[in-house]
């Protein structure tokens, strides 16, 4: 075995699924701020905010329309805004849609670069697959290593963004003992790959999408604040710990955002959790400001005990809103302080 991998004639493939979808969802996020910015929040559309294919599936996602936007005109794309007003709009699927894509058309390409790589699925080498991990996921389906766990069983600690020596020779013979290149079918190996697609999708809503928009409304009305990754911890009555925003710093608070997507089966745990965050918080800074920014299928009774809470509670729609009510408030409304809370704990003497 060689120590370099066959060329192919395809184009140079060197990201993983996460960093390419991580890499469209930075991409397409502006271009809705953007948007949602020159509509006023989806309330007045015209044909000129939808010139372009990104602005069209941007517009029509959100609106969950089965339009074609690479298809539809301008014209046609605001007639059906305007036929679904009463159709809330969903931020996440506005974006997701154009990720999803985007990652299906890399993730075919993948599949086709390493059809030619393995001479249509007969030879399996290390070399290949230590200088092209990011065809691990792919490999995983063709070999049944539907999880990590098995995976780590069957191979060791590996990753699509490395594979070492010894566990590139040891996935090579797995496959080639175990992969019938007769019976692999293209469709059938990428619509395996869909949940992993859509737990990549998944994990960047959380971790980039939402806060992300809450960090453009808020440098909307340029308003100093850290992000969570930017300081230490926010200092509490029981614990130290780090909230999603807070403003103007962690040594000086005076407002604190989490940021949290939910489904009704989970609402309750979460919001558990985020209520005593806030009592902790709050109950160590007597004027730090709750905030509470929520997106996805809560449930209307969970956000109402929320609210006895935090401060605010509002949905990713808001967040231009809830910025301009977070800075009269930095500069010095106190009325938009509800909730006073009087936590502690003293030693029983």
């Amino acid at each position: 075995m060689g120590t370099t991998p066959p060329e192919t004639d395809l184009p140079e493939l060197v990201s993983t699924l996460y960093a390419r979808a991580t890499a469209e969802m930075k991409r397409l996020i502006p271009l809705y701020l953007a948007l949602a910015e020159r509509t006023g929040n989806f309330s007045r559309v015209t044909e000129a905010d939808v010139q372009d294919e990104d602005s069209r599936r941007l517009l029509l996602s959100g609106i969950a329309s089965d339009l074609d936007p690479s298809r539809a005109t301008a014209a046609q794309a605001v007639q059906e805004w305007e036929r679904r007003q009463a159709v809330p709009f969903d931020t996440e699927t506005s974006i997701t849609t154009g990720v999803y894509l985007n990652l299906r058309r890399y993730a075919e390409s993948l599949y086709d670069s390493l059809h030619v790589d393995t001479e249509g699925f007969t030879r399996f080498e290390a070399a290949v697959i230590v200088c092209k991990p990011y065809y691990l996921p792919l490999l995983q389906h063709l070999g049944g290593l539907f999880s990590k766990a098995q995976l780590k069983r069957q191979i060791g600690s590996v990753s699509d963004a490395m594979i070492s020596a010894p566990a590139g020779q040891r996935l090579a013979d797995y496959l080639a003992a175990r992969v019938d290149p007769t019976r692999v079918e293209k469709r059938e190996i990428l619509g395996r790959l869909d949940s992993t697609l859509e737990g990549i999708v998944r994990d960047l809503v959380g971790r980039v999408l939402l806060e992300s928009v809450v960090a453009h409304a808020l440098e909307g009305e340029k308003l100093p604040f850290v992000r969570e990754e930017d300081y230490e911890s926010l200092a509490g009555v029981v614990y130290d710990f780090r909230a999603d925003f807070v403003l103007p710093n962690a040594e000086t608070p005076k407002v604190f955002i989490e940021v949290r997507k939910s489904s009704t089966r989970h609402a309750s745990l979460y919001a558990k959790d985020k209520m005593f965050s806030a009592i902790n918080w709050k109950g160590r800074h007597k004027d730090l400001l709750g905030v509470l920014v929520v997106d996805g299928p809560w449930t209307g009774s969970t956000l109402v005990v929320m609210a006895k809470v935090f401060d605010y509670v509002v949905p990713l729609g808001r967040a231009a809103d809830l910025a301009k009510t977070i800075k009269t408030y930095l500069e010095g409304d106190r009325s938009k302080l509800k909730w006073l809370i009087e936590f502690r704990i003293a030693e029983n003497r």
